[in-house]
């Protein structure tokens, strides 16, 4: 195994760090966390039935708590390859501000803490989601895919898409197929949206030996399957909709956010050189990010205000 690809030894866990609180939460990747907790939070506010203010905030919590002991955990594992890419060098662990036992320490207490709150104050069965979603993030993809194979963002996206469903079986107590169908949509949405950011950051998956597509398979393969998944993306977009979960003004808003989006993606796929395919890239994966947050807002904002707040008891 390549230097670029090694794990972190057990001789260097004890390293001593000498991180404050603000390397600590940079070490739970607080804009990933925040994205985490709204779709999370949408989950549970558009789920059928009524549950305590108190409650919605206690599950929150947990869900955030879970989020950012994924992200520490995933530093642990990944400092010796952050300290070569760009964008991830200034991280605490490669800047030795935290060391990579503190961190594993640090993620592992979060870990169980926000698993065993979560079943004892909400229910079992979201703790249960919850403690898959963090097991799935560090073990399925970060441990297994992310250095083995181009299809890491693919199936390891999964993990990013279990916060609503976290969010909908706290409120309710079950998992349905509308949970899923929220599920599905962040399933589609991450590979376009990492690949864009993977096509400007190419030689930095490079230099640290990781079989992102484009690395692997070349810039023209990755442009198309951007759009393929962007294509598949639009009908599952709508099934929200569909299933009961949001009207006419869901379903505006998702049709223009479809449209922009597919522009984007085919801008990514038409323009292939020069600075004007960076720009494409880096607006494609900017405009995902907005994407998946309209889309998500609007159906809990339609939701609130056609059902009068259902989730407050």
């Amino acid at each position: 195994m390549s230097e670029a690809s090694r794990p972190i030894g057990a001789e260097e866990l004890d390293a001593s760090g000498s991180g404050d609180v603000g390397d600590y939460i940079a070490l739970m990747k607080p804009r990933v966390m925040a994205l985490a907790v709204f779709t999370a939070l949408v989950g549970l506010m558009i789920a059928p039935g009524t549950m305590h203010p108190v409650i919605a905030f206690a599950a929150l919590l947990c869900i955030a708590i879970g989020a950012g002991a994924s992200g520490a955990l995933n530093m642990w594992y990944d400092a010796d390859i952050d300290g070569l890419m760009a964008r991830t060098s200034a991280r605490p662990i490669p800047r030795g501000r935290i060391s990579p036992g503190e961190a594993f320490t640090f993620g592992m207490v979060l870990a169980c803490f926000s698993v065993l709150c979560l079943g004892i104050l909400v229910n079992w069965l979201a703790a249960l989601t919850l403690g898959c979603a963090i097991a799935f993030y560090i073990v399925i993809y970060t441990m297994w895919l992310k250095r083995r194979t181009p299809q890491n963002i693919v199936i390891g996206g999964a993990a990013g898409a279990f916060p609503p469903v976290v969010g909908w079986a706290a409120a309710t107590g079950a998992i349905s197929v509308e949970a899923l169908a929220l599920f599905l949509i962040i399933f589609l949405w991450t590979p376009p949206h990492f690949w864009a950011l993977a096509l400007v950051r190419r030689r930095d998956y490079e230099r640290a030996g990781i079989p992102m597509l484009p690395v692997v398979a070349g810039e023209d393969e990755t442009r198309r399957q951007i759009l393929l998944y962007s294509l598949a993306l639009v009908p599952v977009s709508f099934a929200p909709v569909l299933l009961g979960l949001g009207g006419g003004l869901s379903g505006l808003l998702i049709l223009g956010l479809n449209v922009l989006f597919l522009s984007a993606a085919y801008r990514v796929y038409t323009i292939r050189k020069g600075r004007g395919a960076e720009h494409a890239a880096r607006q494609l994966f900017g405009f995902s990010i907005l994407y998946l947050f309209l889309l998500f807002a609007v159906l809990m904002v339609e939701q609130s205000l056609g059902a009068g707040v259902p989730w407050l008891a």
